[in-house]
């Protein structure tokens, strides 16, 4: 039997089973042949399909956001009120929300259905919530890099220390590459959100490594990070870091923090890696810590949505990954989820009010 078998992916490969090695499989994976016919082989027809077919569901979903999008009024004449939101996912319901469209008039961008303005207008909810977004107040920003939110704190009163990795350290992780790291205050500094002047008076720019926090920093109202943590290197750093950052704030402060999700409550998820995916399970141990401590940590809701777009999980490559013409043909991305290392991921938002 094991002989027919052999004998049978022989004939299919053209290669004697038992030595296949990586100059084979590069022959069997390459598009075309020395001669530039194409390559016929079983196993290269199948990758043949992968890349269209990507391409194919990530252009439906990104037209059907943006017709979604095109539908929803203009974030205009919205009035902040007090929503109370429970820690939970990015989902089609909340951008479509009165909450995210106001946050979105305040930071002067249009709503879209992507999970990054959601995290945005997380952070700000809840800050309101707890009457956070007031003159006087004091904030602490984690990996802030050229988000808008400390520009549009200053805007309205609130003393911002914002702060990012070091130069040195962004520029060995790769992460100053990717043009969301913050070296110097001016890439901070959204002019459309905050005069310069203010800008100077409220806004300072630290370089802190956020798994090892400075001790100086200490007694602020809030503290916050959007999408940072998951790049702390594993996820025992990052829930290290969730609760370090409670050090960092007066009795009765806020911390808010936005991290990548794994969507999927048991089996495998990325850990010990650059960027890794928290659970379910997560979650919960981590709020049963912070609970026998004596902290508050907002109820939990981890529905995944039953919008289209909730299910809608966009594939590789991604928008930076595509050549120029085919990213312009696709058009901004637009999703809620995405798949990482094979896993379906989003984002969930947490708000944790320090013990008094």
């Amino acid at each position: 039997m094991m002989k027919w078998l052999r004998r049978r992916r022989e004939r299919r490969t053209g290669f004697p089973a038992a030595r296949i090695n990586n100059r084979d499989l590069t022959a069997l994976l390459t598009e075309v042949s020395a001669h530039g016919h194409p390559n016929l082989n079983r196993l290269r027809l199948i990758a043949n399909a992968i890349d269209p077919i990507s391409l194919n569901i990530k252009q439906l979903g990104y037209s059907l956001a943006r017709q979604l999008a095109d539908a929803l009024p203009p974030p205009t004449g919205t009035v902040a009120r007090k929503q109370n939101l429970p820690n939970g996912l990015s989902t089609q319901s909340a951008i479509e929300s009165e909450w995210v469209a106001h946050w979105c008039s305040e930071l002067k961008i249009p709503v879209v259905y992507h999970r990054k303005l959601w995290e945005l207008c997380f952070v700000l909810q809840s800050l309101f919530d707890a009457d956070m977004i007031a003159e006087g107040r004091r904030g602490l920003g984690f990996g802030c890099g050229a988000e808008p939110l400390p520009s549009y704190l200053a805007a309205q009163g609130v003393a911002v220390t914002a702060t990012d990795l070091a130069p040195e350290a962004a520029a060995a992780s790769g992460w100053a590459e990717s043009g969301q790291h913050a070296s110097d205050p001016d890439q901070a500094f959204m002019a459309h959100l905050v005069s310069r002047q203010a800008f100077d008076e409220k806004v300072q720019l630290r370089f802190v490594d956020m798994n090892a926090i400075p001790a100086d920093l200490t007694g602020y109202d809030f503290c916050w990070s959007v999408c940072a943590l998951e790049h702390l290197g594993s996820i025992a750093n990052g829930l290290a870091f969730i609760e370090n950052s409670l050090d960092c704030l007066r009795p009765g402060g806020l911390a808010v923090h936005t991290t990548e999700f794994n969507i999927r409550e048991n089996g495998p998820t990325v850990d010990n890696w650059m960027s890794v995916a928290f659970q379910r399970k997560h979650m919960e141990a981590l709020a049963q810590r912070l609970t026998a401590q004596g902290h508050h940590v907002a109820p939990f809701d981890f529905g995944l949505g039953s919008g289209a777009l909730d299910r809608f999980v966009d594939l590789p490559p991604y928008h930076g990954e595509l050549p120029a013409n085919l990213a312009e043909w696709l058009g901004p991305p637009a999703h809620l989820k995405l798949s990482i290392d094979g896993m379906i991921v989003t984002c969930i938002g947490l708000a944790i009010r320090k013990a008094e």
